[in-house]
């Protein structure tokens, strides 16, 4: 493995950030939008025509796979003539993207989600932005994988998902993807055999497809489908672990980002939820065997009845489950990592995740009597003590308002990767908060910043200058990653790789700095209580 040490003070090693000056905004003139021949390309299915956007091309909605509901995803027809691919396609049924994205929040306006049509038979799409088509060149290849868990979301609902300011920076492919969710993407039907006998985890296997689609369509679109980098953000993060322990995905991709995104305790029971999809068939009517049918009833009523399933005390939820064969290891166990021994990974966290209502007046008494009600009266003294260590000179809103969600189970992820010896793992915490503080480094306040989008996610970031040049500095970092699977980028604090001995994590702020097990004790304080 290579190794990149930062100078500095051993145990703490602060490096201030060179922040670059390349991070150019939106030209006020930017170039025509044009379509026609010169933006058709000639996929395995047929010709599809986007469009150029200044100097990049871009196709949205492209079908990558096809699929009857409940049954696992085939390749998509082959077409005559010359198919559009310039708006963006439907996403999978669900209900609406966090239903508080309709109420008066901080979160809700930073966020600022896409409301988008659904389909269930039409939503396994991708899109792609790049520069240069049918022009011989290996770009290397990002594919991002949406978040809001298993149950909810899209490549696009969320405006800083759009690739095309990274595929322009760093002359990459860019790829957003969509697919199946929730009650249809997740319901492990196998026990009812039949022709059901595949339907398990049909949303990684829908991913896999895509990754398939990509694999043998990509040199048109001017890709390397030998560098693929596979990246998403909380469930997003997940659904990554998740394809690192799928062997169907294997040489598919061969670089991983995981941001808030953990898989320590997210892939399910495959015999509990083999027993979920027999109570949610029996609220149907459904009896197993060769008759089973669930064609019949409208998606809504798919729904209600996983609902009343889940209510009866079965513990299989709506996610991937260790089901023998499609996710036959946990990715982070002892026979999963090894599938992906070769692939280099960043993995991180965001300081403050789920609390997206700072109040910085709180007194420290306030603040204590709060944490008790989390973490246990009993388990308080201890945490205090250590958030003292870690985080000097912090306010008592700081110690309430940290992440004690994600972070334990990434460093585990982060010690149980490195620990293989094969390929490099990065950690990094992400500290930079708005100016208003209002969201603090919350859950999603990265994106914008690797993805280089601050200007379309101004209400989350406040589109200050600061934001612009932590935004050129992350997302050189992941364009480095991606084209070389090492983050390191001349100019800029090294990063180090993480290992247990030292515990080298990059502290992305104003100013960026490399850290050795600062929040080690924190943690193992919090995983005591």
């Amino acid at each position: 493995m290579k190794f990149r040490f930062c100078t500095g003070i051993v145990g703490i090693a602060a490096l201030a950030c060179a922040c670059t000056s390349g991070n150019v905004k939106e030209s006020a003139n930017p170039g025509p939008i044009t379509a026609g021949k010169h933006t058709q390309v000639e996929t395995t299915y047929g010709t599809i025509e986007g469009y150029l956007d200044d100097d990049l091309y871009t196709f949205k909605g492209i079908q990558y796979a096809k699929a009857e509901r409940f049954m696992p995803p085939q390749k998509p027809d082959h077409f005559d003539g010359v198919r559009m691919a310039k708006i963006y396609g439907p996403k999978a049924m669900q209900g609406q993207t966090f239903d508080y994205s309709y109420k008066p929040t901080d979160y809700a306006f930073g966020n600022n989600f896409v409301m988008e049509p659904m389909s269930e038979t039409e939503c396994l799409v991708l899109n792609v932005w790049t520069k240069g088509i049918n022009d011989g060149k290996k770009r290397p290849v990002f594919v991002w994988i949406h978040g809001g868990g298993y149950s909810t979301g899209s490549g696009h609902d969320l405006p800083c998902y759009d690739q095309g300011n990274l595929a322009r920076k760093g002359d990459i492919v860019g790829i957003s993807i969509n697919h199946r969710l929730n009650v249809l993407g997740f319901t492990d039907l196998t026990a009812l055999g039949g022709k059901y006998s595949e339907s398990v985890n049909l949303g990684v296997q829908d991913m896999v497809k895509a990754l398939e689609w990509i694999h043998d369509n990509i040199e048109k679109f001017g890709g390397d489908p030998d560098c693929v980098t596979i990246a998403g953000q909380s469930g997003g993060g997940g659904k990554i672990g998740t394809l690192m322990g799928t062997p169907s995905a294997k040489g598919l991709f061969h670089r991983a980002i995981i941001q808030s995104g953990m898989n320590t305790t997210a892939i399910g029971d495959g015999e509990a939820s083999k027993q979920f999809g027999l109570a949610f068939a029996q609220e149907l009517g459904v009896k197993p065997g060769p008759d089973a049918d669930f064609s019949k009833f409208t998606y809504q009523e798919l729904v209600d009845a996983s609902r009343r399933a889940s209510s009866k005390g079965i513990r299989a939820g709506q996610g991937p489950v260790r089901d023998g064969k499609i996710l036959p290891y946990h990715p982070f166990g002892e026979d999963g990592l090894p599938l992906h021994d070769n692939v280099p990974l960043i993995i991180g966290t965001n300081f403050n995740e789920f609390t997206f209502d700072i109040s910085n007046t709180l007194t420290e008494e306030e603040a204590e009597a709060q944490l008790a009600q989390r973490i246990g009266a009993e388990n308080v003294p201890a945490f205090v003590e250590q958030f003292k260590k870690v985080y000097p000179g912090w306010g008592p809103e700081a110690m309430l308002y940290m992440d004690t969600m994600f972070r334990i189970g990434t460093l585990d992820m982060a010690e149980a990767k490195s620990a293989r010896g094969k390929a490099d793992t990065y950690l990094f915490q992400f500290m930079w908060k708005p100016e208003n503080n209002v969201l603090g480094a919350s859950h999603g306040m990265e994106l914008p910043f690797m993805s280089n989008n601050i200007a379309l996610q101004r209400e989350m970031t406040g589109s200050s200058e600061s934001a612009y040049a932590l935004a050129d500095v992350m997302s050189n970092y992941w364009l480095a990653f991606i084209k070389t699977g090492d983050p390191n980028v001349k100019g800029q604090v090294a990063w180090e790789p993480y290992d247990a001995e030292k515990g080298a994590c990059m502290m992305l702020d104003n100013e960026c700095k490399v850290l050795y097990h600062h929040d080690r004790p924190l943690m193992e304080a919090l995983r005591r209580r």
